[in-house]
C-alpha cells in the first residue's frame, strides 16, 4: 500500500513525520506482532505500507518553527498512489489556513490523485486544500472546530458536519484537530487493509480507534454563534422550552416550518429536529460537568420524560453514554492534589 503524505507552505514537521511513524509502527507490528496481540485477527499475509513525503518540487521545506522537512520527491513523479493525505498547517496572520502557492498545486494534485482513484484524506487544517480542490463540494466533511465558521465561509458548497471527529464521503476522508492525523491515519488503515489491521495499529500505538467527536471540547454553543436566528433558536429551547417540536419552534421563531427547515439546512446542515437534539445535549454535557449532576435530573431539565430516549440520543451524538461522560469529564476536569 502506498501512502503519499503532501508537505506545503506550513505544513507541521510533527504531523508529517507522525502519520509517516504511524504507518511504519504498523508495518513492524505486522511482520512481528507481540505475543497475542495479532490473536484472533486476520491479518493478510505481506501486507505492508510504504510512505513517501511529497511536496510541489520535490524540494525540502522549512516548517513554522524553521525545522527542515524531508521530501522524498515531487508531484510530477508520475507515480501512483492508493491514498494521498495531508496534515495540519500553520495559520497566517489573519487566523486562517493561507492559500500560497504550493497549497494551490498540492489542491490540484489532490484532485488528479482521486480522478486515478487513489483516497484522499486531511486532518485539521489540511481540509481547506481538499476544499481548495474542489474535492468537498457536495460532500461531508468536517474541519476543526474553531475553524468551523471559516470553512464554511470559504467553501459554501461542503456539507460541513458541525463537531464531527471524522467524516468519510467518495473516497474522501476528513479529520479535525491539529492531533487527529492519528484518526486519519487509523481510518485509512482500515479502509485499505481491514479492521483487524486498524485495531492491531491501534493498539500497538496506544491510540483511541473510535475518536469522540470534537463538539465535547469545543465551548458549548459555538456553532450557533454564527447566526441570530441560531442564537436565538438555541435561547428558547435551552432556556425556555427544552422538550419542544419543531412546529413549536418554528412558530416561536415566526416561521413556517419549511422556511425554518430551508435556513437550518443552509445554516449548520441539520434538520429542525437534529438542531433541537444537538442543544438539548449540549445542554445536557454542561449539566454533567457538574460533579453532583444526577442524570435522571439533567435528563429531565432537558426536556426528556424518559431516561431511555435521553440515553439513546446522549450516546448517537457524542459518541459514549451519559454515564461515561460524566465520567470522563470529572477525570479531565480534575485538578491535581
Amino acid at each position: 500500500m502506498r501512502i503519499a503524505i503532501v508537505a506545503v507552505e506550513g505544513s507541521l514537521l510533527s504531523a508529517i513525520a507522525g502519520l509517516s511513524d504511524l504507518f511504519w509502527i504498523t508495518n513492524q507490528a505486522l511482520r512481528a506482532p507481540p505475543e497475542g496481540a495479532a490473536q484472533g485477527l486476520a491479518i493478510p499475509p505481506g501486507l505492508a505500507f510504504e510512505t513517501r513525503i511529497v511536496s510541489a518540487d520535490g524540494q525540502p521545506l522549512r516548517d513554522p518553527q524553521g525545522r527542515l522537512i524531508p521530501v522524498d520527491e515531487g508531484f510530477a513523479g508520475g507515480e501512483a498512489y492508493d491514498a494521498v493525505l495531508v496534515t495540519g498547517m500553520a495559520l497566517g496572520a489573519d487566523r486562517l489556513p493561507p492559500m500560497s502557492a504550493s497549497i494551490q498545486q498540492a489542491a490540484r494534485w489532490f484532485q488528479q490523485s482521486h480522478q486515478q482513484g487513489a483516497w484522499v484524506g486531511a486532518a485539521c487544517a489540511g481540509t481547506f486544500v481538499l476544499g481548495e480542490a474542489g474535492l468537498l463540494d457536495g460532500r461531508r466533511c468536517t474541519t476543526t472546530w474553531w475553524l468551523h465558521h471559516a470553512f464554511k465561509r470559504r467553501f459554501p458548497k461542503a456539507h460541513v458536519a458541525w463537531g464531527a471527529a471524522i467524516e468519510e464521503q467518495d473516497r474522501v476522508v476528513t479529520t479535525g484537530g491539529p492531533l487527529s492525523w492519528v484518526d486519519l491515519a487509523l481510518h485509512m488503515i482500515r479502509r485499505l487493509a481491514g479492521a483487524d489491521v486498524a485495531k492491531l495499529a491501534a493498539d500497538i500505538s496506544v491510540a483511541d480507534s473510535q475518536s469522540l467527536p470534537q463538539l465535547v471540547y469545543a465551548p458549548r454553543g459555538f456553532v450557533n454563534t454564527a447566526d441570530p436566528l441560531l442564537l436565538q433558536a438555541e435561547q428558547i429551547i435551552r432556556h425556555e422550552q427544552p422538550g419542544m417540536t419543531a412546529e413549536r419552534l418554528a412558530k416561536a421563531l415566526n416561521l413556517s416550518e419549511r422556511t425554518l427547515h430551508r435556513r437550518l439546512k443552509e445554516l449548520v446542515n441539520e434538520s429542525p429536529k437534529a438542531f433541537i437534539t444537538r442543544v438539548r445535549i449540549e445542554t445536557a454535557c454542561m449539566l454533567l460537568d457538574n460533579p453532583g449532576a444526577s442524570i435522571k435530573q439533567v435528563a429531565t431539565q432537558c426536556g426528556y420524560n424518559d431516561d431511555t430516549s435521553f440515553r439513546r440520543a446522549f450516546f448517537q451524538l457524542i459518541g459514549m453514554s451519559p454515564v461515561d461522560y460524566k465520567r470522563w469529564s470529572n477525570s479531565r476536569n480534575a485538578r491535581p492534589s
